[in-house]
């Protein structure tokens, strides 16, 4: 019996049907539920053998690590932490990439009740002191690739609660403990806690951020219970194959990490294949996926492209059985060319930092289509609902939402609390329902379509950017005198959207390539990269409000416009 069956009560193999799935679905959750302990201590004890992680670096090094090993490790990590002085409920905010110590250190953070604060190798100086001061960071984890320490280290002094800072890789800097000399005269050995020192069930043990419209990211908590949400995702949508290998490329600063190499397939007792690289390259990963005999494969839809401009008939992928996307739409012409390369079809699903999967196209019940994300997942009811909260009528658009009575009894997978705010939280869990702020329709098969975000927060290759964070860094620049930032379909059907800034310049400046080009560089260098504006405009004046209020919505839905017509002669 896979680990997975002792949460849900059957095998994968025994749901018949899609609506046998959706209806009979259901997770107990063991009081005190600790994914360390009750799961892969478990798999330790009756599996100790069984392949769990094949770690592969930027230059092609391996490791395997077994249940057993993951075991030992995270007892040693939880052990160091402790006597370092990390307690239940601190929170340590950790920068590894895909870095192994990732894994286990996580795994010993859950057995220590300590709080992960999960963080991208591409934020700067304001990004980390935004995240440790908001978060209440006591520590900090972070790799020695590249300048991320020294991009810590340029907030100094503004830290509020940080009072340790750790290096990988045995990287020498004043200030800094290093890591991996430490950890590695400690005993492989923990002991459980007890009584109040332990952690579990509704315990807070994540805690993420996420972009928001209005202001900096928004904080979002997970508690214990949340990797069981995720047996959907894992074994229900990536199918995963039990003694098979795992494949999500995402790196662990980002929630999608959760989703794809963690919580799910372990319990589906599949593998990770964890590859440490530092750029995406198409045939890098094709490689991958032929030498590791890859069986189930997750990546968004823009690397999809990416590996379809190499020549896939040169890799034998005959070990994968199934292939799914998520984080951005995907185009059609990107399903059917993948599924001429290799038989397999795309499967889509929808979710959010906030949740597993919610919504997919479920194998072996029902055949994706490109452009439909599916049916609601199991443990999941899900609804279009219009600006009133109420059902909308098939093929209106609605926002996408989740029946939870409440934030006490909600769905497992579901977050536990926004900006650790009981207002901000009550604002999404209304009237009966958790609000994803995101916007579909049901079609004329049910089927539900994804339309946009219901706000300003823009889907750009995966990424989920708030427009206030590039606003407040351009308006930093001396020639920048008003900016909105909104999102654009991009015309080649890559990104999905693109940031645009549409900037009202300060008396003295005038537009130019050479402007243009030193503002997306400014962003770059202020904020993480990504979110910089690929589409710089400079008018006259923004569309406001009565009150002064800059209008995003203009800008955008005057962008859509022009981007459907532009559809109509093609």
């Amino acid at each position: 019996m896979a680990i997975y069956e002792k949460f849900i009560g059957r095998s994968r193999d025994s749901f018949t049907s899609y609506e046998d799935l959706h209806e009979n679905y259901h997770i107990t959750c063991p009081d005190g539920f600790n994914f360390a302990y009750d799961v892969m201590d478990v798999l330790a004890a009756e599996k100790p053998d069984k392949r769990a992680m094949v770690w592969v670096s930027n230059d092609f090094e391996e490791r395997v690590y077994t249940f057993a090993d993951l075991k030992r490790e995270s007892d040693r990590a939880a052990r160091y932490l402790y006597e370092k002085g990390i307690r239940k409920g601190d929170r340590v905010l950790m920068v590894l990439k895909r870095s192994y110590w990732f894994w286990f250190l996580l795994l010993g953070m859950h057995k220590l009740g300590a709080i992960l604060v999960p963080a991208t190798n591409m934020l700067m100086a304001k990004d980390y002191v935004y995240r440790c001061n908001a978060a209440k960071v006591k520590a900090v984890i972070i790799t020695a690739d590249g300048d991320c320490t020294d991009y810590f280290d340029k907030g100094e002094g503004q830290y509020e609660t940080v009072e340790m800072k750790f290096v990988t890789k045995g990287k020498q800097i004043p200030g800094w403990i290093d890591f991996e000399a430490e950890i590695a005269d400690v005993p492989y050995e923990w002991e459980k806690p007890q009584g109040d020192d332990y952690a579990g069930g509704t315990d807070t043990s994540m805690i993420a951020f996420t972009s928001g419209t209005t202001g900096y990211p928004k904080i979002i908590t997970h508690d214990f219970r949340y990797p069981l949400g995720h047996i959907a995702t894992g074994v229900f949508w990536h199918r995963v194959v039990d003694g098979g290998l795992h494949f999500t490329v995402s790196d662990s600063g980002w929630m999608k990490c959760f989703w794809g190499k963690m919580y799910g397939q372990w319990m589906g007792e599949t593998a990770l294949l964890i590859y440490d690289f530092d750029k995406f390259n198409g045939d890098n990963i094709l490689h991958m996926l032929e030498k590791y005999k890859v069986t189930t494969f997750c990546v968004p839809p823009t690397m999809y492209r990416m590996m379809l401009q190499c020549d896939v008939s040169k890799y034998d992928l005959s070990a994968l059985t199934h292939c799914c996307t998520a984080g951005e739409a995907l185009n059609p012409e990107i399903f059917n060319k993948w599924y001429e390369a290799t038989g397999l079809k795309i499967h889509e699903g929808f979710g959010q930092s906030e949740t597993p999967v919610c919504i997919a196209t479920f194998a072996p019940f029902m055949e994706p289509v490109p452009g439909a994300l599916g049916f609601p997942s199991p443990g999941f009811d899900v609804h279009i609902l219009d600006a009133d909260d109420q059902q909308a009528q098939r093929g209106t658009v609605g926002e996408i939402c989740v029946r939870a009575e409440s934030v006490e009894n909600r769905p497992i997978g579901l977050l536990s609390s926004y900006n650790e705010n009981e207002e901000d939280t009550a604002n999404a869990y209304r009237n009966g329902f958790y609000h994803t702020g995101d916007r579909a329709y049901r079609d004329e098969h049910g089927m539900f379509r994804f339309v946009g975000r219901g706000d300003d927060v823009i889907k750009s290759s995966g990424y989920r950017i708030g427009p206030f964070e590039i606003e407040s860094v351009l308006m930093e620049h001396d020639a920048v005198a008003e900016v909105a930032v909104t999102g654009v379909p991009d015309p080649d059907g890559i990104r999905g959207f693109l940031v645009k800034a549409t900037i009202v310049l300060a008396k003295g400046f005038e537009g130019s390539p050479e402007l243009v080009k030193e503002l997306q560089t400014y962003v770059k260098v202020n904020t993480a990269p990504y979110k910089y504006p690929r589409i710089v405009v400079f008018t006259d004046a923004l569309p406001k409000t009565f009150s002064g209020k800059i209008q995003r919505a203009v800008i955008r839905d005057r962008d859509m416009q022009a981007w459907i017509e532009s559809q109509k002669q093609q």
